[in-house]
């Protein structure tokens, strides 16, 4: 298998929607839930970040055929290169919108370490590198700051990737933009929505009443 579809777009733009879409087109996908399954990712992602020179990506991504979410879509400009014919979907949101979903989730995971849990520490070294300094300059904290790092990125994918081999997509323009891009037949079902912030509160919850 060789990776075909590099997600850019940042966490909170949809990718967890993505990755149910693209596994149902039949691409297996990588996204950060993957890390959990397999938290030898942390490290590995963690690598790919620090080391001077090239890294192996399949290493990561021998049995995907696509990647989406953080932490794959901090690394879009490597993958694009070790995967020539891969193309690249950027998911794209309202700055403001996705800030306050962005504040409302994964912000608290982001910032807030777990002290003697070793996959937990792992992954926060990761996640700290991968995106607090490499997405975000460093500072997960400012609004102002985050929305113009997103913006920028965004602009970055869109200047850097050929128009050809790119789609900027929204999750709610649904299955045709995407299935179009792909040359995939239109599933006929709903496109999938999930992981919004209602869902992921009620999961903090009952994460917290544990």
């Amino acid at each position: 298998m060789t990776l075909r579809v590099i997600g850019a777009g940042w966490g909170r733009t949809g990718t967890a929607s993505m990755q149910i879409a693209l596994e149902r087109l039949g691409f297996p996908c990588h996204h950060m839930r993957e890390v959990f399954s397999h938290p030898e990712h942390s490290g590995l992602f963690l690598e790919a970040a620090t080391t001077t020179g090239p890294f192996d990506w399949e290493r990561i991504y021998a049995d995907y055929a696509a990647t989406v979410d953080w932490p794959g879509c901090a690394f879009w400009r490597e993958l694009a290169v070790a995967y020539p014919e891969a193309k690249v979907v950027l998911n794209v949101r309202d700055p403001q919108t996705w800030f306050e979903s962005y504040a409302a989730t994964i912000y608290r995971p982001l910032t807030q370490d777990d002290p003697g849990n070793e996959e937990a520490e792992a992954w926060h070294a990761m996640t700290d590198e991968v995106v607090v300094r490499r997405s975000f300059d460093g500072d997960p904290h400012d609004r102002t700051h985050v929305t113009t790092a997103f913006q920028r990125h965004n602009e970055a994918v869109q200047a850097a990737i050929p128009a050809e081999r790119l789609l900027v997509y929204s999750v709610a323009e649904g299955w045709e933009p995407l299935c179009a891009f792909l040359d995939r037949p239109v599933p006929d079902e709903p496109f999938p929505h999930v992981n919004d912030r209602a869902s992921w509160e009620r999961r903090r919850e009952a994460d917290d009443a544990d």
